[in-house]
C-alpha cells in the first residue's frame, strides 16, 4: 500500500497551504495515537489485560502510519525508508506483550479489573473519534481519504466498543474469557495493519535505492 497516495499526495509534493495543514494534522494525529498508546499500554500492564495490550498495538500502528505520511511529505526516500523500518520494528514490542499476557491468562486465568479496563477503552474511543474527525477535515482526495478514514475509524471504534463490552462482561462474570477472546480477536486484525506498515517501509526502501 502506498501510504502517501491514500491522502491524495505523492512524495515530493510542493508545500502548498493545504499540504502544510495536512502535514501538521497527521503529525498531531500521530502524537495523539502515540500518547494514548502509552496510556493504554500502562493500564494493560497494570491489570494484565490482553484486549488493552492488543488495542495499544492499534494506536502504535496508527501513529506509525501517520508518521510515514508526515515524512513522505517533506523528507527523502532514504530517510523515509529508515524511519519506516524503525517503526515496523517498534510494533513488535506491544504485539509480543499481547501474546505473552494471553499465554499467562491460559496458565493463570485471572480476570482483569473491569473498571480500569472499561475506562481505558472509553478513552480510546474518544481519541479515535477525535483523530478521525481531524483527518476528515483536511482530506484532499475526497473518495480515497474518506474511505480510508472511515474504514480505520470503523475498525478502531468497533474494537473499543468490544473492549467496553468485555469490561461489562468481566464485571458481571468475573471471568478472564471476555478480555482474552476480545484481545486475541483484535490482535489477529492488527496483524494485517502491521503488514501494511512493513510493506510501506519496504516500498520506501526500494525507492531509496533506485537511481
Amino acid at each position: 500500500m502506498d501510504v502517501p497516495t491514500i491522502y491524495g499526495l505523492t512524495p515530493g509534493t510542493s508545500m502548498s497551504p493545504k499540504n502544510r495543514r495536512l502535514r501538521r494534522t497527521v503529525l498531531l494525529v500521530a502524537l495523539l495515537n502515540l500518547a494514548y498508546f502509552g496510556v493504554e499500554f500502562a493500564v494493560a500492564a497494570a491489570i494484565a489485560s490482553v484486549s488493552l495490550f492488543a488495542d495499544s498495538v492499534d494506536f502504535l500502528e496508527d501513529a506509525a502510519i501517520n508518521l510515514l505520511i508526515f515524512t513522505a511529505l517533506g523528507w527523502s526516500a532514504r530517510t523515509r525508508a529508515l524511519i519506516g523500518m524503525l517503526l515496523a520494528g517498534i510494533l513488535l514490542v506491544p504485539g509480543a506483550a499481547t501474546l505473552w499476557t494471553a499465554w499467562e491468562k491460559f496458565n493463570l486465568p485471572l480476570a482483569p479489573e473491569p473498571v480500569p479496563l472499561t475506562l481505558a477503552a472509553f478513552g480510546a474511543l474518544l481519541v479515535n473519534l477525535t483523530c478521525a474527525l481531524m483527518l476528515a477535515r483536511v482530506r484532499q482526495n475526497k473518495d480515497s481519504l474518506s474511505r480510508a478514514a472511515f474504514l480505520s475509524a470503523r475498525n478502531d471504534v468497533l474494537a473499543d466498543i468490544a473492549i467496553i463490552l468485555a469490561g461489562v462482561a468481566t464485571a458481571a462474570t468475573l471471568s478472564h474469557w471476555p478480555d482474552l477472546i476480545v484481545g486475541l480477536g483484535i490482535f489477529v486484525i492488527n496483524l494485517d495493519a502491521a503488514r501494511e506498515v512493513v510493506e510501506a517501509a519496504r516500498k520506501e526502501q526500494k525507492e531509496a535505492i533506485q537511481p
